[in-house]
């Protein structure tokens, strides 16, 4: 069994100083904890860093982050990807204004209970600032356990498993030094491809390693081809300003703005039928090639039409230079970026 201590002892020499951290043997922030942790979901610490500064610098408390507009949040948000995770960030403020007078409840139970927090980030806000033994694992925890266990079952298959041999050796002592511990040694050391194994103060009780199979793990069922879904976006041009529409609340991409489009579907759009979904009766020009994005279950494909009119219809006109500040989402951002190029 690998011994807690000697991971403890690792990460008092080689903790990362990350803006949301306590020093060693410290609890921190619950705030601060929360903000990280739903920023960090499927995104880096390079990319969050500067966000997760302009979020604290902007809304220092959970209380200020309540009182600000969906609006404002998604704009702060905008480039970070996955915007459920914002419009969630947005709820869970509110809630724990309104539930818990602005302080976030201690147990895993309350934690879970509120809007987009989930197993991970309850058991991470647990033991990080409340001191409570917890055991947060995410793709990096995964990956640690499933070498030093030799786990061969693939993912996601193998979570429950991975949870349960996680949890056995989770200490008492230091929890939330702990839980960023492992997080770290998967972060840093233990990595998906070429993991530093002879850095590793788990190296002489690490199964996968001993049977020369770490990298391999942890095995991953064969992904099938996601599905391409097909549209047409149309930029209408006025006066130096384009014009941009909302997207419904809920939803991929809710309450964001989009430029107007057909909707997304497998077949390619006939030009007659995609011009009913344009927001004017203009003289629209093709762009050449198209504009590509995947997303989490599909890619998406987008021919572009380029046209100037006054029209407005449910649309609002966005003067172009103002277009970095707004809550678009990135798809959108290369659809203008091509359109733009070629006005």
């Amino acid at each position: 069994m690998p011994e807690p201590r000697l991971l403890l002892e690792w990460y008092d020499r080689n903790r990362r100083r990350l803006p949301w951290r306590a020093l060693p043997g410290e609890t921190a922030d619950p705030y601060r904890v929360w903000l990280s942790e739903v920023m960090l979901q499927q995104t880096t610490v390079a990319t969050v860093k500067p966000y997760y500064d302009a979020f604290v610098a902007k809304w220092p408390t959970v209380t200020a982050l309540a009182a600000a507009e969906l609006d404002d949040v998604l704009r702060a948000w905008a480039g970070l990807g996955y915007y459920a995770r914002a419009r969630n960030l947005h709820a869970c403020a509110r809630a724990v204004v309104e539930r818990y007078r602005g302080e976030f409840p201690a147990d895993r139970a309350s934690l879970e209970a509120l809007p987009g927090i989930g197993a991970y980030t309850a058991a991470a806000i647990a033991a990080i600032a409340f001191g409570k033994k917890a055991t947060p694992v995410d793709g990096n925890v995964e990956r640690v356990v499933s070498r030093l266990f030799a786990i061969e079952t693939p993912l996601p298959d193998v979570k429950p498993e991975l949870r349960r041999h996680a949890e056995t050796i989770t200490p008492d002592e230091r929890p939330g030094d702990w839980a960023q511990a492992l997080m770290d040694l998967g972060a840093t050391v233990c990595t998906p491809a070429k993991p530093l194994c002879a850095l590793c103060p788990w190296s002489k009780a690490c199964r996968g390693r001993a049977l020369g199979i770490a990298e391999s793990l942890p095995a991953r069922r064969a992904k099938a081809a996601k599905p391409v879904r097909r549209g047409v976006a149309f930029v209408a041009l006025r006066d130096g300003a384009v014009l941009l529409r909302r997207r419904p609340p809920r939803g991929l991409l809710g309450g964001l703005l989009e430029v107007p489009s057909t909707e997304w579907r497998s077949e390619p759009w006939r030009e007659e039928e995609a011009l009913e979904s344009a927001p004017a009766v203009a003289s629209w020009r093709a762009l050449p090639g198209t504009v590509r994005h995947v997303f989490t279950h599909f890619a998406l494909e987008l021919e572009v039409r380029v046209a100037r009119t006054e029209a407005a219809g449910d649309g609002i006109w966005v003067p172009v230079d103002r277009l970095g500040s707004e809550a678009i989402p990135s798809v959108m951002r290369k659809v203008l970026e091509h359109a733009l190029r070629s006005a």
